[in-house]
C-alpha cells in the first residue's frame, strides 16, 4: 500500500497531524509560527520524529520546503467565526493567500483545509481555495466532532484533488466516547475566584455547565479563549465546591481526541493549545479518505 506524504501549516499542537498519521499518512514537515505550539509537538517525539519548523508562511518560499503528496492548512479561524462580528474584526485575513501560494506553486496532488463553518461566507477566500485549475473541490460542512466524541465543534473541511474521487462523508460512531469517560478520577482543578463568581450570577452570563451523568451528554466546543476565564465550562462533579468544576488540562485534551501519551504542560496556556487543535479524530476520518484516493 503507498503511503502518501503529506506537510502541515498552521499545525498548532498537531491534532490533525496526528489523525492523518494513524490513517497511514508520512508526514514530512510541520511548521506554525507559535514557539509553545511547537515546543509541544517537539516534546512529544513519539509522535513527530519530522522536522517541526518555528516559522511564519509568509517567510517561507515555496521551493524551499520538501515536496509532498499532501498539503494541509488548518490556518487560524479567529477572522472568520462569528465572535469576530462582535469585536468589528470579522475581515478575514492575507494567511489563505499565503496558503494558496503554496498550492498553486507546487501542485500537489490533494490539499486540504480546515476551518470554522463562518469561512464560507468569505467569497475570495472560497473562490481561491475552490477555483484552483486542475482541482476536484469536495466542501464538507459542517463536520461535527460530536461524531467521535462528546464536544459540539462545528468545522468546514475542503479537501481538493486533482482526480476526480467521491470522498465519503464521515458516519456518526456508534461506540462514540462518553462524557463521563473522559473525565478523571481524582483531578486537580483550579478554582480562581472569578469562576465562582461566575456560579453566582455575578458575570453577565452563566456558565455552560454540562452534566455527566445524562446519555448523549456533550460538551460545549473546546475554546481556545478557556485559557483565560476557566467559568465558561463547567461539568457537575459532587466532590467539587458547590457541585461543578472547571474541565482540566487532560480532560480538554481528551475531549479533542488525543491520546494520553501525549503530553502537554499541566498550565493554563494548555488550554489555548488545546483549543485551538483540530480533533484527532477528524485528522483521521480525512487521512482515511486520502489513503483510499492514493490507493
Amino acid at each position: 500500500m503507498y503511503k502518501p506524504t503529506a506537510k502541515g501549516y498552521f499545525s498548532g499542537c498537531g491534532g490533525m497531524e496526528i489523525g492523518l498519521m494513524q490513517a497511514g499518512i508520512h508526514l514530512m514537515q510541520s511548521l506554525d509560527l507559535d514557539p509553545e505550539a511547537t515546543a509541544c509537538m517537539m516534546a512529544n517525539k513519539h509522535y513527530f520524529n519530522h522536522p517541526v519548523l518555528t516559522a511564519d508562511i509568509k517567510d517561507k518560499t515555496v521551493q524551499e520546503q520538501p515536496p509532498t503528496d499532501i498539503i494541509v492548512g488548518t490556518y487560524p479561524c479567529t477572522k472568520y467565526s462569528p465572535i469576530a462580528d462582535i469585536h468589528g474584526t470579522r475581515t478575514g485575513d492575507d494567511l489563505f493567500l499565503h496558503f494558496f501560494r503554496h498550492i498553486a506553486i507546487e501542485q500537489p496532488e490533494m490539499y486540504i483545509v480546515e476551518n470554522v463553518p463562518g469561512m464560507k461566507k468569505f467569497k475570495v477566500v472560497m473562490e481561491a481555495m475552490t477555483q484552483l485549475p486542475n482541482y476536484y473541490v469536495q466542501v464538507f460542512c459542517p463536520v461535527d466532532a460530536a461524531i467521535w466524541l462528546p464536544q459540539r465543534r462545528k468545522r468546514l473541511i475542503l479537501i481538493g484533488t486533482k482526480k476526480r474521487f467521491a470522498i465519503q462523508e464521515p458516519n456518526a460512531t456508534r461506540n462514540r466516547i462518553s462524557l463521563r469517560d473522559i473525565l478523571e478520577h481524582n483531578p486537580e482543578v483550579e478554582m480562581p475566584s472569578y469562576v465562582l463568581s461566575r456560579i453566582n450570577g455575578r458575570y453577565r452570563d452563566l456558565p455552560i455547565v454540562v452534566d455527566p451523568s445524562l446519555p448523549h451528554a456533550l460538551a460545549p466546543t473546546c475554546v481556545a479563549h478557556y485559557a483565560k476565564d476557566l467559568g465558561t465550562r463547567l461539568v457537575k462533579d459532587k466532590a467539587a465546591p458547590h457541585g461543578m468544576r472547571p474541565f482540566t488540562v487532560r480532560e480538554y485534551a481528551r475531549l479533542q481526541g488525543f491520546p494520553d501519551d501525549f503530553h502537554f504542560d499541566n498550565k493554563r496556556s494548555s488550554y489555548r493549545l488545546i483549543g485551538n487543535a483540530v480533533p484527532v479524530q477528524m485528522g483521521e476520518w480525512v487521512g482515511k479518505e486520502a489513503m483510499k484516493y492514493f490507493n
